[in-house]
């Protein structure tokens, strides 16, 4: 039986999708688990658009409407992690009934190590409907006042489903002297820090190449701190790798590249 971890937010905009395609990268390329992100926010769906996925014959709105399996949404992401996109398309929304994840995310349960559920922010109808369907939970926040204190609200919640928090992920960290720290943080919430993500301007540029920054820029400082969090999930140790082993990899790809010699004029 997978687990099945919801990456929740009180609020949009924190990258709660960034983490959880991101940890499904982590997790499906480095330590080759089967995994599967689901994209329940069915209203205004991202996944799709994070991973330039912007047509898809079957989505989860398909699936919740009746018309299409769960194994049918399924699309393998080049990563080695599979995806269930929602749909991009407004007329896809009409007859969605969420109370169906639950049922649909179970059917896949058992050919799976691992589910994300990217649960729509806040606490409305369809975040609850995904809130439901785990049995495990991360909330992702930035380091300010009214993201935190979401957390608190949705941690009552969260309790009363019977859904254990894994903890809160805090992202695009600066330690900045306005931001809340992550002994505020955990002394206001009761839960652990379980990682500080840094603000790091290749999560922008892995956006806009619609690939995961651990894969783009593996050796960033969020793509460390994203490796550290999945290996942690699994009771793994990440070991980054160090100046000297990237130096020595580049030499040896050198070498295996014949050289092109310039046309003779």
């Amino acid at each position: 039986m997978a687990r099945i971890i919801g990456i929740a937010s009180g609020k949009g905009g924190v990258g709660k999708t960034t983490v959880a395609l991101n940890l499904g990268t982590v997790l499906a390329k480095q330590y080759k688990k089967n995994v599967t992100v689901i994209d329940c926010n069915v209203t205004t769906s991202h996944i799709g658009l994070y991973l330039g996925m912007y047509y898809c014959p079957s989505t989860l709105n398909k699936v919740l409407r009746g018309e299409t399996s769960m194994e049918d949404a399924i699309y393998e992401h080049f990563s080695g992690m599979k995806v269930v996109p929602a749909s991009l398309s407004l007329s896809d929304l009409e007859r969605v009934d969420v109370t169906l994840i639950k049922d649909n995310v179970a059917s896949i349960s058992e050919s799976n190590d691992i589910i994300f559920l990217d649960v729509a922010p806040g606490l409305g109808r369809e975040a609850l409907a995904a809130l439901k369907a785990c049995n495990e939970v991360i909330f992702v926040t930035t380091p300010y006042v009214p993201s935190v204190m979401d957390i608190v609200r949705s941690q009552e919640v969260v309790n009363e489903l019977g859904v254990k928090p894994l903890g809160i992920v805090l992202n695009m960290a600066n330690k900045e002297k306005y931001e809340m720290s992550a002994t505020e943080i955990e002394q206001l919430t009761r839960l652990h820090v379980i990682a500080s993500i840094p603000y790091d301007k290749n999560v922008n540029k892995s956006l806009a190449s619609k690939t995961p920054v651990v894969i783009l820029n593996p050796n960033t400082s969020a793509s460390k701190a994203l490796f550290r969090l999945g290996a942690s999930l699994i009771g793994e140790t990440y070991h980054s790798e160090g100046l000297l082993a990237r130096v020595l990899e580049r030499l040896r790809f050198r070498r295996k590249t014949p050289e092109i010699p310039f046309p003779q004029i």
